[in-house]
């Protein structure tokens, strides 16, 4: 992947969401988490607020408790995925589906370029701007013929952009499965200093699978921790 790249992933969830998804959402509470009035982007809501008080860190973000709002990544979820977990009140997600490239359809193979990163596909986006936060937990697939440890996963999927830098990886449980994090920096150019992000990864029988926690900076990122402690505690197969 070239710097070029890395910079339009900065664009990925409008590029995709403009062009190549399927959103599906239910009800408040129920699988896909609700699809009702969405607020609008804050950087200064509540839980913005608080990660600036608990500091870059994270630890008071961190020891905090999401409320659930149903189950995403079953039968009938927004998502259906080889996991599932417990979603974040009001977090709002969608299905990422790319359409093959052709040439009546050449803007497929960048937005295919985009959804890519390492050995794994983006297959599902949550959005945090109905909670309050501006960000993404991302879920990313890998194919059923794919074996690898989850750390090599992880590797893989950071060593795809160039931009990483201070990766540190740990062996960790996700809802009582066997799993790797990842805690690393990327450069923003937009906001010309360092962000930090942080994903797990998971072998399941149909492939591994990344969860990713991005944001707009570290604030935001440090706000929506809850929610990703939430889908890794949770974590089932199936």
């Amino acid at each position: 992947m070239t710097r070029g790249t890395a910079r339009r992933r900065v664009a990925v969830a409008a590029a995709v969401a403009a062009v190549t998804l399927a959103g599906c959402s239910s009800s408040p509470g129920g699988a896909g988490a609700g699809d009702g009035a969405s607020a609008g982007p804050s950087a200064s809501g509540p839980p913005a607020k608080a990660a600036r008080k608990d500091g870059a860190d994270g630890a008071g973000a961190a020891k905090a408790v999401a409320e659930k709002a149903g189950r995403l990544g079953g039968a009938g979820s927004a998502c259906e995925l080889p996991v599932s977990f417990d979603l974040a009140a009001a977090w709002k997600p969608k299905k990422i589906e790319v359409e093959p490239a052709d040439e009546e359809n050449p803007l497929a193979e960048a937005l295919a370029d985009l959804t890519e990163q390492g050995t794994v596909r983006m297959a599902c986006e949550i959005d945090a701007k109905p909670a309050g936060n501006i960000g993404f937990l991302r879920v990313w697939r890998g194919d059923a013929s794919d074996r690898d440890d989850p750390g090599a996963v992880l590797k893989a999927f950071t060593a795809d952009d160039p931009e990483t830098k201070k990766a540190t990886y740990t062996r960790v449980e996700a809802g009582g499965l066997p799993a790797a994090e990842v805690e690393y920096t990327v450069y923003s150019e937009l906001l010309e200093e360092e962000k930090r992000q942080r994903a797990f990864a998971v072998s399941t029988p149909d492939g591994p699978v990344v969860v990713h926690l991005g944001g707009m900076d570290t604030a935001e990122h440090t706000a929506m921790l809850p929610a990703y402690e939430l889908a890794k505690r949770s974590l089932k197969l199936g």
